[in-house]
């Protein structure tokens, strides 16, 4: 399997809620799954958004590695996914929206050149959708 170079990897609680978030929102592709021991939890997912690959997993407060994000806290870190048209950065953002995503920025227009939106996800991640504009 190509591993990518470089992918976020994300903590979300419960995982398999943010997997079909995912999948529905950004329509992401299942590449790996591994259950927890538990049987509860995920431990590890990868998954194929626009080209690029995410990974996530749920909390696991016993290892002491990761925290959730807390609600209200400001994003340090953000997902950006790029589109070849503008019509799609305005078709995933409506579509997010729909399942429960809180758009921070609606699609605009950019005084750098790009169709931009930024949204937070339900468990607390940001992503950034960008995409030329047409000329």
């Amino acid at each position: 399997m190509s591993r990518p170079r470089v992918a976020p990897y994300l903590t979300a609680s419960p995982a398999a809620a943010a997997i079909a978030f995912y999948t529905g929102a950004f329509y992401a592709r299942q590449k790996a799954y591994m259950p927890a021991l538990d049987g509860l939890r995920v431990a590890h997912c990868e998954l194929e958004i626009n080209g690029g690959s995410v990974m996530l997993a749920d909390f696991f407060p016993e290892l002491g590695q990761t925290r959730l994000p807390v609600p209200g806290d400001i994003a340090t870190v953000s997902i950006s996914l790029e589109y070849d048209s503008a019509a799609e950065v305005d078709e995933v953002c409506a579509r997010a929206a729909k399942l429960g995503a809180k758009i921070e920025t609606q699609p605009t227009d950019s005084f750098w050149g790009t169709r931009y939106a930024s949204l937070k996800d339900p468990f607390g991640h940001r992503w950034v959708l960008n995409a030329p504009l047409q000329s």
